[in-house]
């Protein structure tokens, strides 16, 4: 049996593949990939009327290229040496990537929250996207050099502190490990702080299905219908929604049983496409309106089709073959507390899909009216969650081995996060520069 010395003898020998100090460097090699072109193959099997959206969205600041190029980054990360420890990986944890959601229990939690890139990979590739999106949301926010690379290195340095820590503890212990809303208040160390984290868990305590009700649908020859706001909310039309019909029983398989019984006391009432988020526009998303008791009793699922993660083509295949499996499987695993309809089947033309609440108390922090000490919170945060989510389906104890308990781990990160983020302002350029010259169309504003 391999012993608690032999796996951290594990991870401190990984330091002679990729020393702790190494993850500092971030040179582009000569034969980078062009990010536009990337971002166009991308693009290749969505809606190509919804693709100028995405790269209106993109083109709007450093940190909204960021969020939507998480194919350019992977293919950066993946050409620099890894240590090979290795997680499920969020595969896009930006630090806009967290936020709040309700539990079963109705306990109001912070975690990751999206996970269509997810995939077995080294863990390192996580806490690098992370670090580097506080340092261009730092740089964003007007935030100086020094506040800049205070935060990024925060996020790296909870992640390292975090994992030493779990990795003492016992499997259960690190399996129920989680981060509610008192231990959000407790990191919030200042008045100001705390009084945003207050407002911040009342906003997502509104955000419940009863109040996408109103917001969302609207009564139409005495019937209740999800509103038209064309092109970001549109009827799904009788073919889209005949196959959702006929889906939704596939979709029911995949749940536990209780929660299928759940399922089958709502009745499915309309359904809508939505344009969603700024990666993941141009696939194709949906909305469905199901009612329980009665009209005012509803329940808001989404449907968005899970395509094959970035990560990919450049690591060793996984054990899903289905994308929406894929996406199910890692939020199951590295989410403290699941949502109870979370399911995935085969669509129309055998394209991949997962189903999810639309919203269940679900939040996110205003980053972009983040000060320097509220920034710095927030990557502390992000870097908590980030190692307790890792700790659950990884060698904990390995990777608590190779960081260490010296600050070299964090003090790299940081390096790297700060010339990515130059990368980020320049591959951010390019694309703004394909738009003015007419090679990718954009609509700013949508």
């Amino acid at each position: 049996m391999t012993t608690p010395t032999d796996r951290a003898d594990l991870g401190r020998r990984a330091r002679k593949r990729v020393p702790r100090s190494g993850h500092a460097a971030w040179l582009p090699p000569v034969d980078r990939h062009d990010p536009v072109a990337l971002l166009e193959r991308q693009g290749q099997d969505r809606l190509p009327e919804l693709l100028p959206i995405r790269y209106g969205r993109m083109s709007a600041s450093p940190l909204s290229f960021l969020r939507g190029a998480a194919a350019v980054m992977a293919a950066d990360l993946a050409a620099q040496p890894h240590t090979g420890l290795t997680v499920q990986l969020c595969g896009d944890a930006h630090l806009l990537n967290f936020g709040l959601f309700a539990s079963p229990e109705r306990t109001l939690l912070f975690d990751l929250n999206n996970f269509d890139e997810t995939y077995t990979g080294p863990f390192e590739w996580d806490v690098k996207r992370l670090a580097a999106s506080v340092a261009v949301a730092g740089r964003e926010n007007g935030h100086k050099e020094p506040k800049v690379r205070l935060a990024a290195r925060e996020a790296a340095s909870a992640y390292r502190t975090t994992m030493r820590r779990l990795a003492r503890q016992g499997e259960l212990d690190v399996w129920y490990a989680r981060m509610d809303a008192d231990r959000l208040l407790a990191l919030a160390r200042s008045a100001g702080p705390r009084r945003r984290v207050e407002a911040s868990l009342t906003r997502a305590r509104r955000r419940t299905h009863l109040q996408a009700l109103g917001k969302l649908t609207e009564v139409v020859d005495g019937q209740r219908r999800i509103i038209h706001d064309p092109p970001l909310l549109e009827p799904a039309g009788a073919s889209d929604t005949a196959a959702l019909r006929k889906i939704f029983s596939d979709y029911r398989s995949t749940l536990a049983e209780e929660r299928r019984l759940l399922l089958d006391r709502y009745r499915f009432v309309d359904a809508a496409r939505k344009v969603v988020g700024v990666g993941s526009v141009g696939t194709r998303c949906f909305v469905v309106l199901l009612t329980g008791r009665d009209a005012d009793d509803p329940l808001f699922l989404q449907i968005k089709e899970a395509r094959p993660a970035v990560l990919e083509e450049y690591l060793p295949s996984g054990p899903y073959v289905h994308p929406g499996h894929r996406v199910v499987a890692g939020q199951r695993l590295l989410q403290a507390a699941g949502d109870i309809f979370l399911g995935w089947m085969t669509g129309p033309q055998g394209r991949a899909f997962y189903w999810r609440q639309l919203r269940d108390m679900k939040g996110s922090a205003d980053v972009a009216g983040m000060g320097p000490a509220d920034l710095l919170g927030y990557a502390r945060l992000c870097g908590t969650a980030l190692a307790r989510a890792h700790a659950r389906s990884g060698d904990r104890i390995a990777i608590a081995g190779y960081l260490g308990s010296a600050d070299t781990f964090e003090r790299a990160v940081t390096e790297f996060a700060l010339a990515y983020a130059d990368q980020t302002d320049a591959d951010h350029a390019a694309l703004g520069a394909a738009i003015a010259a007419g090679v990718v169309a954009a609509a700013p504003g949508v």
